[in-house]
């Protein structure tokens, strides 16, 4: 198992970072009651752990038990019905996927998902919730009508179904979605916190770690705190003992980025043009998000230009990054 996986806390009071955030969920909790929760947060800053942390907090061990399925989803689109597959991830109490996985069809994803879940409501008896909670991942990435969709929904099924919304920017959200929320803000833990996370992780594994050496991790993660965890494990098959002038390797895919921005450079043709978009398309068939390798493609390319391209660069940058479709 990854560490990332293995020193994740399962509860709200062993929270390292957020400390203050997993408290504040807890009298939440404790109060008997939990609404609609938006959480929003860059990447890597702790969001699904907290998410999973409030869950088990909610329905005790259950929400452990979880399986994976791919299902296929009947909708009916006015005259025809539409089969929509998706990944869920479930336990009795909780239904966790991304929406937005089913492109231009995600709203109607929303509609029935929610509408099945309120027919399946349980039973509120003693100790028990009567609601289910769904956690909708990526929900800044769900088109304006799902988004409208959400919000009618919410409203007519809140007293069955719960949201839990997860987002990297809360501007994406419309504010009807967001007024039916909470709220919650996770920032990107500082630097100091990946270092207590990282010695935390150490001692666990008896290792030795050199400040100096955790330090330059926490720098190289960009406050990312997954990518902080996965580049110490990666450190730690390279070389034991740890120095602190030890080498601290790039992701595979930030690699990949250097070399196309170096091809871009070295020629503009249009065969460059076409060895570069194969390229492209290989980074996106393995995951890596589009407005990512934009963004990093972007910081390749302004070490090598000169100060007059820069600017109209990343005019254009920012152009496509929020109108991707243009």
């Amino acid at each position: 198992m990854l560490w990332v996986d293995k020193y994740r806390p399962k509860t709200l009071d062993k929270v390292i970072v957020h400390e203050d955030v997993a408290q504040n969920l807890q009298k939440l909790v404790s109060a008997g009651d939990c609404p609609h929760l938006l959480f929003y947060g860059p990447s890597g800053s702790g969001k699904k752990t907290l998410i999973m942390a409030l869950l088990r907090q909610i329905f005790g061990p259950s929400a452990d038990k979880v399986k994976v399925e791919n299902k296929i989803w009947k909708v009916d689109a006015g005259p025809r019905t539409i089969d929509v597959e998706l990944t869920t991830l479930s336990s009795t109490n909780h239904v966790e996927l991304s929406p937005s996985d089913a492109g231009f069809q995600d709203r109607y994803v929303v509609q029935e998902i929610i509408k099945e879940m309120a027919k399946n409501r349980p039973i509120d008896t003693k100790g028990k919730k009567g609601f289910k909670v769904l956690v909708l991942n990526e929900v800044d990435k769900l088109s304006r009508e799902a988004q409208h969709s959400l919000r009618r929904t919410m409203e007519k099924y809140s007293a069955s179904c719960r949201l839990i919304l997860c987002s990297n920017s809360s501007s994406k959200v419309t504010e009807a979605v967001r007024s039916r929320c909470l709220n919650v803000r996770i920032n990107a833990p500082m630097e100091e916190e990946i270092v207590n996370v990282l010695d935390f992780i150490a001692k666990k594994e008896g290792l030795q770690l050199p400040q100096g050496f955790a330090a330059r991790i926490a720098e190289k993660s960009n406050r990312n705190l997954r990518r902080a965890v996965l580049t110490f494990e990666t450190c730690r098959v390279q070389q034991y003992p740890f120095t602190n002038n030890q080498a601290i390797p790039p992701m595979d895919w930030e690699q990949y980025l250097s070399e196309i921005a170096s091809d871009i450079m070295k020629e503009q043709s249009p065969k460059r043009l076409f060895e570069v978009r194969g390229k492209l398309y290989e980074l996106l068939t393995n995951c890596i998000p589009p407005e990512i390798i934009l963004k990093r493609l972007l910081f390749e390319l302004l070490k090598k230009l000169d100060s007059e391209l820069k600017h109209e660069v990343s005019h254009w940058a920012a152009y496509y990054h929020l109108w991707p479709n243009s």
